[in-house]
């Protein structure tokens, strides 16, 4: 298997744009490998970035051919230094684009952490030209929320479920790099094979599945900048024999940030799902996720609350911890559905916890019933409301 060491000596015979070998330039990120898969990322300045693109496929090609090497995830990063100015190529205009890439995928721009720099929308491309979407893909959506610690995950995989119980093709995604839960729930381990640049999903519960999980030990912590995350998602959505699904499930990670502007610029999403709890601070961070998917023009299919209220296992008494209703009123305030309410259940917990998810071991159950009326309701809004297709904007850095 092939070491950080032999990578980086394969590497010195890559040159940079002034001609020095590519590890004497000082653009070298720490170089990860798990597995035979290599991960990297080179940081040139944001002025330099059109010359640093053909040395960033050299290095991917030149990583991809180092003996034990089985994959490569390559970024470029741009940064503009501190004090300079921003390219001003011909036109006039004053924005410097800033491409991320993973084995030839190119995943949105981004702006470092503590770097000067905005972003802002540029004119949409069309999207036929670009070739976006997944062949053999239908609908793909999106469940998010605005913070952590609502349960989403748990949504997203029994959502998937409750659609595959309606007769339908689904896979499911794991967007969250830093946290990655998919596998746990769905009680999956093991490691996805490649038969060439495409990796082939994992399949649990009738759904195709990929996680960053399964390619990383659960302990093994994701410290990875912006752009590695945003060129890790690209590779997941486009470089996975996804085919042949009616639906795509993509449980993205809580916030709105990299993973949320990547997916948006990747593929045109059919909608977004928000998951909230009933409390007024998980709902101040939901009107946040409502906000930045219709700014970049992905309707949002509803709201559901969950974590709704609590059930006692022992006397079936009713609490509701974090208040209630909350999420649907919150919903009719802003015009979008109401999804449906899933309570705080001792069966979800444990279900979810032993890979069992609650739709397919405890198919009659109430809570289950709960996640298939969502699902019904996610699917006729796919169905029923056909809108057209509203490109996303072009996020440009400067």
């Amino acid at each position: 298997m092939a070491t950080a060491d032999d990578v980086k000596a394969r590497l010195s015979q890559v040159m940079a744009p002034d001609g020095r070998p590519v590890t004497q330039a000082g653009v070298l990120s720490e170089i990860l490998v798990s597995d035979g898969k290599v991960y990297l990322s080179l940081t040139v300045d944001a002025q330099e970035a059109q010359a640093w693109e053909p040395v960033r496929a050299a290095v991917e090609r030149t990583v991809r051919g180092t003996p034990g090497v089985t994959s490569a995830l390559v970024a470029l990063t741009a940064e503009r230094k501190a004090g300079s100015a921003p390219a001003a190529p011909a036109g006039g205009t004053s924005t410097t684009p800033v491409r991320v890439s993973g084995q030839g995928a190119q995943a949105g721009a981004h702006a470092g952490h503590g770097h000067a720099g905005h972003t802002h929308a540029a004119p949409p491309a069309d999207p036929q030209k670009e070739g976006r979407g997944l062949p053999g893909v239908g609908a793909i959506i999106a469940v998010a929320s605005g913070k952590g610690g609502v349960g989403k995950s748990t949504l997203a995989a029994n959502l998937a479920l409750g659609l595959s119980s309606l007769g339908l093709k689904v896979g499911l995604l794991d967007a969250d790099i830093y946290g990655p839960s998919v596998p746990r729930l769905l009680g999956l381990k093991g490691r996805p094979t490649a038969e060439g640049r495409m990796l082939q999903p994992l399949e649990s519960w009738g759904l195709k599945v990929m996680s960053i999980g399964f390619l990383v030990e659960e302990e093994t912590p994701m410290i990875w900048r912006g752009p590695m995350v945003m060129s890790a998602i690209s590779q997941m959505l486009k470089e996975v024999n996804w085919a042949p699904l009616d639906v795509l499930v993509v449980d993205m990670p809580p916030g709105t940030g990299d993973a949320q502007l990547t997916m948006a610029q990747q593929v045109p999403l059919a909608g977004a799902v928000i998951v909230s709890t009933p409390q007024d601070l998980a709902l101040i961070d939901a009107r946040r996720g409502i906000a930045m998917f219709d700014k970049v023009n992905v309707p949002v299919l509803g709201v559901v609350e969950n974590m709704s209220y609590f059930l006692c296992p022992h006397c079936g008494g009713r609490s509701d911890i974090f208040g209630h209703g909350g999420a649907r009123h919150e919903a009719q305030r802003l015009g979008v559905p109401f999804l449906g309410e899933v309570p705080l259940h001792l069966s979800i917990r444990e279900t979810s916890d032993a890979g069992r998810p609650l739709v397919v071991t405890a198919p009659e159950s109430a809570e289950a019933e709960a996640y298939r009326a969502i699902a019904r309701s996610v699917h006729g809004a796919l169905t029923g409301k056909k809108a057209a297709y509203r490109p996303p904007p072009r996020i440009v850095v400067e």
